[in-house]
């Protein structure tokens, strides 16, 4: 009889656990990124079990500078620095995708590092640790690209770049036009932009492209000046 209970609590435990099961697949631990920049952390949680399950993810511990800021993100919805906790229910063999923890590498270069650690609402001791460790760097010499007795252009940056980029430039004359156009691999135009005599920079947006490669051009009174690659990445 004792036997039999035995048994039967194993394959009680061994069915709960099973049911209960989640797991976090291809987790990067160490990212980089330079001052002022948003570095994202993609997480990919399964759950493994039969069930459906409430998963609680968990902020325990942050080393950060004055100046950073890191919060939850599902989407392109990001949360409330202020908020620790992420509940998300998750189906039976579905992944949690499109799901990241944001720093916002802030004003200074140095280390930061954030802990956390990920358990089922219904089984708390079912639980995953992990950390995520950031190096933030100075920003890199920005490099001419162009330069004549018209204006000066400067390198786009970030490049490959996600949703948008900039380019810093400075027009030395009033008397011309400046433009960038961007345009694909078969040649089409997929932005345009105009340089102002009284700005400094301008900012592309490139959350409508799909990710590969690009090429802009500098147009200085509608004559091509210069071609530079543009990669965008998703």
């Amino acid at each position: 009889m004792k036997n039999l209970l035995l048994l039967a609590a194993l394959v009680l435990m061994s069915s709960f656990g099973f049911t209960q099961g989640f797991e976090l697949a291809n987790h990067q631990e160490s990212f980089k990124g330079t001052i002022g920049e948003t570095i994202n952390a993609p997480l990919r949680f399964k759950n493994t079990s039969d069930r459906p399950i409430t998963l609680i993810i968990r902020k325990v511990n942050s080393q950060l500078g004055g100046t950073q800021k890191n919060y939850f993100c599902l989407d392109n919805n990001c949360l409330d620095q202020k908020v620790e906790d992420y509940i998300v229910k998750i189906e039976p063999g579905q992944v949690l995708a499109n799901f990241q923890i944001v720093l916002e590498a802030g004003l200074v270069s140095g280390e930061s590092s954030l802990s956390y650690v990920a358990f089922s609402k219904s089984n708390p001791s079912n639980s995953i640790e992990f950390n995520l460790n950031f190096t933030i760097e100075e920003k890199p010499e920005k490099q001419n690209v162009y330069s004549s007795r018209f204006m000066m252009l400067h390198d786009v940056y970030p490049n490959p770049v996600v949703d948008h980029a900039v380019v810093d430039y400075k027009i030395l004359s009033d008397q011309i036009k400046a433009k960038i156009v961007i345009h694909n691999l078969l040649g089409n135009i997929v932005g345009e932009y105009s340089l102002p005599s009284m700005e400094n920079f301008v900012r592309f947006k490139t959350e409508d492209l799909s990710a590969g490669i690009y090429f802009y051009t500098l147009y200085i009174d509608n004559e091509g000046v210069m071609t530079r690659k543009l990669i965008v990445k998703k």
